[in-house]
């Protein structure tokens, strides 16, 4: 109990780096139960972005004015900082893109081009959310491949064995969340890269889910490609990284083509420049970038593993108390999660829980989570899922559970 007590008490200095977190909905404190959709901007994110556009704005890469100097200079010390807090072994393996679609996309098509022709396979798990579904189904119709699907069991875990035997001579590479943005579960990705390796088979990690609730180390981790997206990790809009190992990154085609992503451009040929502005084509999301970049020094300052405890003892507490309400059921009993739980109330659409939840100013996600085959694997059509990070407290908790009382009186 002392330990929950000093928790919330520190907990009240964190919030209030949150400006939106004190909005009230309905006429009621807001408790914000999202956060796998995207968090909220801690104020010094909210300030960063904005000194990008009253104190320096100008073009990237393409002037020899100051604004453009100050600009680009910022920009590059973000991909510096991008670089130590997943340490990566060098700055030119961090591309910005769009966010996790568009880095998956990117490697889906670049990939494919060079590597996958007909016949070929790539694996993705049971678990996985669209954006790292369908960008192989379009590469895979257009190369003639084909996707292998590793199962989970009644738990939402991964079957480890049966990713072994789906391996062969013509897999072509591994593409797996690192945790599961419908169930929570918390795939053992570094075991995945170890089996795919032994057979020569490189691996991208879909981070989204991910990288905001521990220690992410892709040196460790040995993984040939990770993306996430800066607005999962209290980042803007619009923003995401893919990393990728050197070697891979030297040998791909770029997914794009346009300004600064070019070496040399005569109507005969192109030439490419080197990385990472190879992958960057046009005016990229430099503010975006910025705002990131001080997104996670945030989470540095705040302490990552300080983090990770936290919101450790949140989904303990949550699951606890969600437990105890019948006629509740909690789909994902995975023994590793992130601070994730979806469940049902028998008898109860998942879209009317919501909605009177919300009434009472809960934010909750309802619906397939833009992960149908889950879906289709558990036998139902959608849950409701609250996602908590840091911010969040045990009062909050409570009073989601209030409220699903409420709402399972009203239908009874």
């Amino acid at each position: 109990m002392r330990i929950i007590i000093l928790e919330l008490k520190d907990i009240a200095e964190i919030r209030a780096d949150f400006p939106l977190l004190s909005k009230k909905v309905y006429n009621k404190p807001l408790v914000y139960f999202d956060n796998g959709a995207t968090t909220q901007k801690p104020q010094c994110v909210l300030d960063a972005i904005q000194e990008v556009f009253t104190s320096y704005n100008g073009n990237i890469h393409r002037g020899i004015h100051a604004m453009s100097d100050m600009t680009s200079e910022a920009y590059e010390n973000a991909r510096e900082r991008v670089r130590s807090f997943i340490n990566a072994a060098r700055k030119e393996e961090v591309i910005f893109t769009s966010g996790t679609t568009g880095s998956i996309n990117s490697v889906a098509f670049s990939f494919g081009e060079r590597y996958v022709g007909p016949g070929d396979e790539i694996i993705i798990s049971n678990l996985e959310h669209h954006a790292n579904i369908v960008p192989w189904q379009m590469m895979c119709q257009r190369k003639g491949a084909s996707l292998r699907i590793i199962p989970v069991n009644d738990d939402g875990e991964i079957l480890i064995d049966e990713f072994v035997k789906l391996l062969s001579p013509r897999t072509r590479l591994v593409s797996v969340t690192q945790a599961s943005n419908a169930l929570g579960t918390i795939v053992p990705v570094g075991e995945i890269i170890r089996i795919a390796h032994s057979a020569g088979i490189p691996v991208l990690v879909d981070g989204a889910q991910g990288v905001q609730h521990d220690v992410v180390d892709v040196s460790e981790l040995d993984c040939d490609f990770y993306a996430f997206s800066g607005h999962k990790i209290y980042g803007p809009t619009g923003i995401g990284i893919l990393y990728g190992k050197q070697k891979w990154l030297e040998e791909l085609p770029p997914y794009q083509g346009g300004g600064d992503m070019v070496e040399k451009v005569t109507f005969e040929k192109t030439t490419y420049n080197e990385l990472p502005f190879k992958f960057e084509a046009g005016t990229m999301n430099f503010a975006g970038a910025i705002g990131l970049a001080r997104a996670l020094d945030y989470v540095l300052e705040t302490g990552r593993k300080d983090i990770a405890a936290r919101e450790k003892m949140l989904l303990d507490y949550a699951t606890g108390k969600l437990a105890e309400i019948r006629p509740l059921k909690i789909y994902g009993n995975s023994k590793n999660k992130i601070s994730t739980i979806s469940f049902l109330i028998d008898g109860i659409h998942q879209y009317d829980t919501g909605t009177i939840l919300d009434k009472q100013g809960i934010a909750v996600r309802t619906g397939t989570h833009c992960a149908q085959p889950v879906m289709d694997r558990f036998g139902i059509d959608g849950t409701v899922r609250i996602s908590m990070c840091f911010y969040n407290t045990l009062e909050e908790i409570d009073t989601l559970c209030t409220g699903i009382e409420k709402v399972i009186r009203m239908f009874s």
